[in-house]
């Protein structure tokens, strides 16, 4: 059986955690799109790790990790990773690479950084991990797949010629920054065919005869369902699909096969980079005091140490990503550190035009929204470590009771720690 496991909102939503814990009665577990861009923060027996190319499920030596067709496949990173990871103990996990992903070169990087340079006080907030360029590449089909690094050197000689043609007039006469050399690149992808090649594999293949052995496999996306390039807060947005129906696309397997969408929802609202954020918090000290309690360590990018914007629950904002997911239940998580408030603001609406509406809009009307807020009681105390729901105090309950009427999908999992162990199983009242 196949379950996805994908956000709810702007990512960081703690799916590395969910991934982490659910990993432990998996087989596979499958990153099926974005890159190094952003990351998952884990903390398990072996330490605390930050993932940015790995899937989550990576600690456990009983589950093969792939790296699906679907990502943007920084091969130093995952090399790095992968030799980061053994040398603070953790065996060295089974990874496989599929044969159609395609490479994340240096100069999707330079040309990330160069265009935001030249946005200035416009630019979109990207980490500038070439991600834009790359999927750009891909789909203008001068990109590089993995199996090309195979393929006779000459004829990859001549297509990367070809691609250098187009960057370097880009690179002269929009950027003026120093061209791109031929000999360089192949040097590069002739040092990434040697680092790549001993996980490479038919991953759609190797699917394909797990299903029908009757594997578990998980599906982990990256950032959350606002951050779409279709259903998003466009352009504001990542340049690959964060949805659960995209996982079918990016990791090769039937769609039909994904039998469950595990949906990671926060207990509060927080986002890198800019676009529209109806809930969030304005007073700088205030943001900042649910910053420094939120999650393990606070609210900093794990990508690019940022701090990330902070707000409160946007229960219209949820629902709707909950939806685009096709959510069958949902993962609350982080609910620990909204502890210290004595009174929980919840967006439960948007004022647009003088009209109240709880449905998300596009962009350009996401733009002119205020958030309606409710406040729900706070419990005042420390609830990490308490394992039943019936335990947490009856405000923690209420809250989480009331989210789960607010966004009309049952909530079958809290989170109230960073551990691996910090999770309590929930009978959903829905």
């Amino acid at each position: 059986m196949i379950k996805a496991i994908v956000g709810a909102n702007w990512g960081d939503e703690g799916k590395g955690k969910i991934t982490d814990t659910l990993a432990q009665n998996a087989d596979i577990i499958i990153r099926f799109q974005g890159g190094s861009n952003a990351g998952h923060t884990i903390k398990n027996n072996y330490g605390k790790f930050a993932l940015h190319m790995l899937p989550s499920g990576v600690f456990y030596d009983h589950t093969t990790s792939i790296l699906g067709n679907g990502v943007a496949l920084n091969i130093p990173y995952m090399t790095k990773e992968i030799n980061s990871l053994i040398e603070q103990g953790v065996p060295k996990p089974k990874i496989l690479v599929s044969d159609r992903a395609q490479i994340l070169m240096p100069y999707h990087i330079l040309f990330d950084e160069y265009e935001e340079e030249r946005l200035a006080g416009k630019a979109f907030g990207s980490t500038k991990s070439g991600i834009a360029p790359f999927y750009s590449d891909k789909y203008a089909k001068i990109g590089f797949q993995v199996q090309e690094l195979f393929m006779d050197e000459a004829l990859l000689r001549e297509k990367v010629e070809r691609i250098i043609i187009q960057k370097n007039i880009l690179l002269k006469y929009l950027y003026n920054k120093p061209e791109l050399d031929p000999d360089d690149i192949m040097k590069t992808l002739t040092e990434y065919r040697e680092m790549v090649e001993p996980y490479v594999c038919d991953t759609a293949l190797f699917l394909d005869e797990a299903i029908k052995a009757g594997k578990d496999i998980l599906l982990e996306g990256q950032l959350g369902a606002l951050k779409d390039p279709d259903h998003g807060i466009y352009p504001m947005v990542t340049s690959s699909s964060t949805l659960a129906a995209y996982g079918a696309i990016g990791a090769g397997v039937p769609p039909y096969e994904i039998k469950e969408i595990i949906t990671v929802v926060k207990a509060y609202s927080s986002a890198v980079g800019g676009g529209a954020f109806v809930s969030e918090i304005l007073d700088e000290k205030e943001a900042e005091e649910l910053r420094k309690r939120g999650g393990d360590g606070g609210e900093y990018g794990v990508t690019t140490g940022r701090p990330r914007r902070v707000g409160w629950f946007d229960a219209v904002a949820t629902k709707y990503g909950c939806m685009t997911q096709g959510t069958t239940e949902v993962a609350f998580t982080v609910l620990d550190p909204l502890g210290y408030l004595d009174e929980i603001p919840v967006c439960i609406g948007y004022e647009i035009d003088g009209e109240i509406t709880d449905r998300f809009p596009c962009t350009a009307k996401l733009e002119k929204a205020k958030p309606v807020i409710k406040k729900l009681p706070g419990w005042k105390c420390d609830i990490t470590g308490i394992r039943e729901f019936e335990k947490l105090p009856p405000e923690a309950q209420n809250y989480v009771n009331e989210i789960e009427k607010l966004i009309g999908f049952p909530i079958t999992y809290v989170s109230n720690g960073p551990g691996r162990e910090d999770i309590i199983k929930r009978v959903p009242k829905l």
